[in-house]
């Protein structure tokens, strides 16, 4: 669980962040989950951009996601949410 320091740090890092994964009116599979999970691993911190063509809401996705893949939801703005978490191999972002 993360700290409000720890989540505040998070969003000063996604703030610069474009979105690296994006969900469309596919809404989420198991692929999209395996794409999701490496893309965490790989960079601890990522921003996903939800599709106006999209039918499912953007907060319902993210704590689905954060669910099924064991990470945190750091902020929620609108159609976009930054997701967090530490990798096992090599962490990459150092939280106060």
């Amino acid at each position: 669980m993360l700290t409000s320091k720890q989540r505040a740090y998070l969003r000063g890092l996604g703030n610069e962040l474009d979105p690296v994964f994006q969900i469309g009116k596919g809404g989420l599979s198991e692929e999209s989950f395996r794409q999701l999970d490496a893309v965490l691993e790989a960079r601890e911190l990522i921003k996903v951009k939800v599709l106006k063509s999209c039918l499912e809401d953007a907060g319902d996705l993210a704590d689905e996601i954060s669910r099924a893949l064991d990470c945190q939801v750091v902020q929620k703005i609108g159609k976009s949410f930054l997701l967090y978490r530490m990798s096992l191999d090599e962490p990459q972002i150092q939280l106060p």
